[in-house]
C-alpha cells in the first residue's frame, strides 16, 4: 500500500469521503453502548471514528495516510469529542489481542487477497470475547458501477468469502445489496455493497 497515493487522495482541503459516518455503521447504533472500546481500521479522514467517538465509546483511530489523521483531528475537534489517533499501516501494524469491544472496518479494501486473510485474521483477535466486528465494502459487480473502491476484482468481498475468513465468530448480518450511496466525492452512485456484523 503506497503512502503516497493516500497522501494525494487525503490532500484535498474537502474531506473526500464525506464527515458523516458509514451509512451501514450508523445503522448498527443499537448495538453500541457508551465506554466500550473502539477500533477503527484504516479510519482515512475520521468520520467512523468520530461518529463512535460522539456515541460515547473510547475509539482509537488508526490510518497510514499523516494529511488524512490531520484532518480527522480537526473533524473531532469541531465535532467536540476525544479520540486517539495513530499513524500506521494496518498491514504491518502491532495488533493488540483481546482488546477491543467494537471493531468498525469501513471499505477496507486496499489490501490484496493474501494481505486481507492476514489483516481479516488481525481484525477478529483484537475483540474481547462477545465483541463486535462491523464491516463493509463492496462485491466484485462494484467493478461495472464504477462509483468508488479499488479497480482490481480480487479485492472486492462476496458472502462465502466472508463467511469462510470469519467462521469462527457468530456471523448475525451478512447481506448483499445494491444502492446508491453519498459518501464524499470518492464513494457517490449506485453501489454493489456486502456488510457483515459479526460476533466473537
Amino acid at each position: 500500500m503506497s503512502g503516497n497515493f493516500w497522501d494525494e487522495v487525503y490532500a484535498e482541503t474537502h474531506y473526500v469521503f464525506g464527515t458523516a459516518p458509514n451509512a451501514f455503521l450508523a445503522s448498527q447504533q443499537a448495538l453500541l453502548k457508551p465506554g466500550q472500546r473502539a477500533l477503527a481500521v484504516a479510519d482515512g479522514e475520521g468520520r467512523n471514528g468520530v461518529w463512535l467517538a460522539e456515541q460515547g465509546l473510547d475509539v482509537l483511530s488508526v490510518e497510514y495516510s499523516v494529511p488524512a489523521v490531520k484532518k480527522a483531528r480537526k473533524l473531532a475537534q469541531e465535532r467536540g469529542v476525544t479520540l486517539e489517533f495513530e499513524v500506521a499501516d494496518v498491514l504491518n501494524w502491532n495488533w493488540p489481542q483481546q482488546a477491543y469491544d467494537v471493531v468498525a472496518a469501513i471499505f477496507v479494501q486496499f489490501a490484496a487477497p493474501e494481505q486481507r486473510t492476514r489483516l481479516f485474521a488481525h481484525m477478529q483477535a483484537a475483540l474481547k470475547p462477545g465483541g463486535l466486528l462491523i464491516l463493509q465494502g463492496y462485491t466484485p459487480k462494484q467493478i461495472t458501477y464504477k462509483t468508488g473502491g479499488p479497480s482490481a476484482v480480487e479485492n472486492m468481498y462476496t458472502t462465502a468469502l466472508l463467511r469462510d475468513a470469519f467462521a469462527e465468530m457468530n456471523i448475525v448480518h451478512l447481506a448483499e445489496h445494491e444502492e446508491f450511496i453519498s459518501e464524499g466525492t470518492k464513494h457517490h452512485g449506485m453501489s454493489a455493497l456486502i456488510d457483515m456484523v459479526a460476533v466473537k
